[in-house]
């Protein structure tokens, strides 16, 4: 596996941290571009990239502004074409580093809400979309007063930031994985008003939205995430009836990659990738 890493200036002069890792041979099938979740980055996705990698795919992804070892505010962003420009630059730049091949793209969490919103607002030239545990339905729902705050002051002063209240021992079954992610220094739990006002909104939307989904997907949630909750995978993929594929993990926790079944997680990745690559 090749590895490698860039910046990369976004259309409001953000720098962004990007990096890609590619499998050992002449022609990689496909790129497939990450889009992380909140308060994370890109490298805890590295042993993903080993098995993307293993059966021949690209990962390609970068640091979300405001997160790892991105510019901008801790967990703030001013709009949420911020987050879309972003996206947009990432398949830019997938396009212009490997010419010609297929590409997918793929959120989790927080990422998986925006792969959702950009791919229903932009309709990309896409073969398929990942979104795993995405944040449709999530337990800040029960932070009532949180979501006052955010509706109330979020356009009053948007860069005042809270804890995210995200609980990191329901990550993963993995006791080590809950560790390391507790001790990552480049992981935070900042989320501004702002970026609460907005998503609201991007939520509702979406959600309002997912029947005109126009591309392949493949949603993926662990029955007993308790921070994004299975309903935001049901009652999106129930939208689009046949129109997609769901699979749900009886015992799994919110980061189905970290999870003690993620070579099977990987494995229903890469097989769904290949029917998408075979589709022409």
């Amino acid at each position: 596996m090749k590895h490698e890493e860039m910046n990369w200036k976004s259309h409001d002069g953000t720098d962004l941290f990007a990096q890609v890792w590619e499998p050992d041979v002449v022609n990689p099938r496909a790129v497939v571009c990450l889009v992380h979740g909140v308060g994370e980055h890109s490298n805890r996705y590295a042993h993903v990239a080993e098995a993307f990698t293993k059966e021949g795919f690209v990962l390609f992804g970068f640091d979300q502004r405001g997160h790892g070892r991105s510019g901008g505010a801790r967990g703030h962003i001013n709009s949420i074409d911020d987050f879309m420009n972003d996206i947009n630059l990432l398949l830019q730049q997938a396009r212009l580093r490997f010419p010609g091949l297929p590409l997918l793209l793929y959120g989790h969490s927080l990422g998986g809400i925006l792969v959702l919103h950009f791919t229903l607002k932009n309709n990309p030239d896409v073969k398929g979309v990942i979104a795993t545990s995405p944040g449709l339905h999530t337990a800040l729902e029960k932070q009532t007063f949180k979501i006052f705050l955010a509706n109330v002051l979020g356009s009053l002063i948007p860069t005042v930031a809270l804890p995210s209240g995200l609980d990191s021992s329901l990550i993963s079954r993995d006791p080590s994985i809950v560790d390391k992610y507790s001790k990552d220094p480049l992981v935070h739990d900042k989320l501004s008003l702002g970026f609460g006002k907005i998503m609201l909104g991007v939520i509702k939307w979406t959600l309002e939205n997912a029947g005109s989904f126009p591309l392949p997907l493949l949603l993926l949630h662990g029955k007993k995430d308790q921070i994004a909750y299975p309903s935001s995978s049901t009652d999106f993929a129930a939208a689009l009836k046949d129109r997609c594929t769901l699979v749900l993990w009886e015992e799994g926790f919110h980061e189905l990659h970290n999870e003690p079944e993620k070579a099977e997680v990987f494995k229903t990745m890469t097989m769904w990738m290949d029917a998408r690559l075979r589709e022409g």
